[in-house]
């Protein structure tokens, strides 16, 4: 079968494909089938926003779709990121480095280090049925990036997981894999597709 990964960032396609890779599906980036472009976001929550994109995907595909929203809930910037988290501080149009620079330097100032990444996996089926999937891991920001990251993903380099001794990045990646938040609804999105028979 295969299956749209309904996201332009390549460090999402990848942890995602990780989790299902030896299943009898395809993973297939947009841009393999000619689709440019990404969705308006206008949801309230991780999972209004989760299926806007995964609607938006399989319209233009016909393929049994995944899409993901995701963000980072920093305890001491409240309400700041959140479902914003790309779009916050330095702006969508910053590349990593830029964004994680501005992000870090904010922090600086914090003492409370604490937060927790929350995702929303959505799943369209081959029928048109919605699914989805969530995951939540807390953990410190770090005060410096140490490790490098997945594109798009520049926080991993500087969120350390609660129980772990080194950032998302840094995990070999079953480890990231069974502790992400990205992870965790990947998986289940993975059980899930376990107990169906896949065309």
């Amino acid at each position: 079968m295969q299956l749209l990964i309904g996201t332009n960032n390549h460090g999402k396609f990848i942890e995602i494909s990780e989790v299902l890779s030896d299943l009898p599906v395809t993973p297939v980036r947009p841009a393999d089938i000619s689709i440019a472009g990404d969705p308006e976001e206008t949801g309230t929550t991780f999972e209004e926003n989760a299926l806007q994109k995964a609607r938006f995907f399989r319209s233009l595909s016909n393929l049994p779709t995944v899409a993901d929203d995701s963000g980072i809930v920093i305890e001491a910037l409240e309400n700041e990121l959140g479902l914003h988290t790309r779009r916050w501080g330095a702006g969508p149009a910053a590349s990593d480095a830029q964004w994680i620079e501005h992000f870090l330097k904010r922090m600086e100032k914090e003492a409370n280090k604490r937060a927790h990444f929350l995702c929303t996996l959505a799943f369209i089926d081959e029928t048109g049925s919605e699914h989805v999937f969530e995951g939540k891991c807390s953990g410190m920001i770090t005060a410096t990036l140490e490790a490098d990251y997945l594109p798009g993903l520049p926080i991993s380099a500087c969120f350390k997981p609660d129980g772990c001794d080194s950032v998302f990045s840094e995990l070999k990646i079953e480890h990231k894999n069974s502790t992400s938040h990205r992870g965790q609804a990947a998986h289940a999105l993975r059980k899930f597709l376990e107990g169906r028979e896949i065309q």
